[in-house]
């Protein structure tokens, strides 16, 4: 995914409170769209060191924490280990330039990372095709902002654009809210944070 190897070299220091409180407030947004979680398979998509997908091991049967940085998925598996959780595992694989892969999942959340996917439509469409039939896309992003250069990541994103853009790629129905409003939380920018539910 895009940005792997600045990942890869913050892996080890990449968790900060600041970080974990953005984490929080995505998760308990997620969680409003579990339905009957229990017995359902998630993928947290770009997890980073895991910080959305712990919150939310209770919510699922079974999370696939994926990352294409390894450093990233050491952090997690060290985690995982120390606190005994048996209902997660890993995965490492890159949607953006890795052939298909035979992973399912009834949700997949990504958080903060589609503004790092330069061909946005093509990751949409590859997590489309991971997706069980009724399966949910849930993304926590921020809403797009002029104040920050778009050279490295996406300067976040227009909500209706975006959703107009599931409905292109093929989910049923999509709907989104602002979640969150910060100070300087996006390149040093205040911003906001949305949530989007796009269902197969």
């Amino acid at each position: 995914m895009g940005n792997t190897d600045i990942f890869e070299a913050m892996a080890g220091n990449y968790d900060n409170e600041e970080r974990a409180q953005i984490a929080r407030i995505a998760s308990d947004a997620i969680r409003e769209y579990i339905e009957n979680g229990s017995d359902k398979s998630a993928i947290d998509f770009g997890c980073g060191t895991g910080l959305v997908g712990l919150n939310l091991l209770d919510e699922f049967e079974h999370i696939v924490f994926l990352d294409s940085s390894p450093n990233m998925l050491e952090q997690i598996k060290h985690k995982l280990i120390g606190a005994d959780i048996r209902n997660a595992s890993t995965v490492c694989f890159d949607f953006e330039t890795g052939s298909s892969s035979e992973i399912r999942a009834d949700y997949i959340f990504m958080v903060q990372v589609l503004l790092h996917i330069k061909d946005v439509e093509h990751i949409l469409s590859r997590l489309y095709e991971v997706l069980n039939p009724g399966g949910h896309l849930l993304i926590v992003d921020f809403d797009k902002n002029e104040n920050v250069p778009a050279d490295m990541v996406h300067n976040g994103f227009d909500q209706g654009s975006l959703n107009d853009l599931m409905t292109k790629v093929g989910f049923k129905e999509s709907n989104s809210k602002t979640i969150y409003s910060g100070s300087k939380i996006f390149m040093n920018q205040d911003a906001s944070l949305f949530i989007m539910d796009a269902r197969k």
